[in-house]
């Protein structure tokens, strides 16, 4: 006698879910890594912001650039008569903070020629990214 055999086995089911779980975390994995490539991306954008006004900066205030506070970009960039510049401008009132953790400022060094803004946040790249200001 022939038996008329529906639906599946148990080992069967076993066997595509253990499939859909592989390529679940294949994806995953490629989802986290563009993540990261695009909050780095999104960080080396924002410093480039910041180092183009503070180019402006310097050329509204005398060839001088705004002065770190505590080793971190300023919280706004802000030309003033007061400081010496030329002009009263708000260059960039509110100074981008890290896409990952917003409480986290990048790094800047107004100390040695050239100055410069760095982040040590990068997570796709090993060594931290720097933007040098040109004047």
């Amino acid at each position: 006698m022939k038996k008329n055999k529906f639906g599946f086995t148990l080992l069967e089911m076993l066997v595509v879910i253990g499939i859909i779980a592989i390529l679940v975390s294949m994806g995953f994995v490629s989802y986290s890594s563009a993540q990261k490539k695009a909050r780095d991306a999104k960080r080396k954008l924002e410093m480039g912001a910041i180092r183009n006004a503070m180019e402006q900066y310097y050329s509204l205030c005398n060839s001088s650039y705004p002065v770190s506070n505590g080793g971190k970009v300023p919280g706004s960039i802000t030309a003033s008569t007061g400081d010496g510049c030329s002009a009263d401008n708000s260059i960039m009132a509110t100074v981008p903070t890290d896409p990952k953790t917003p409480t986290e400022e990048y790094n800047y060094d107004d100390t040695g020629p050239p100055p410069s803004i760095c982040s040590t946040l990068m997570e796709s790249e090993s060594n931290p990214y720097c933007v040098f200001l040109q004047q």
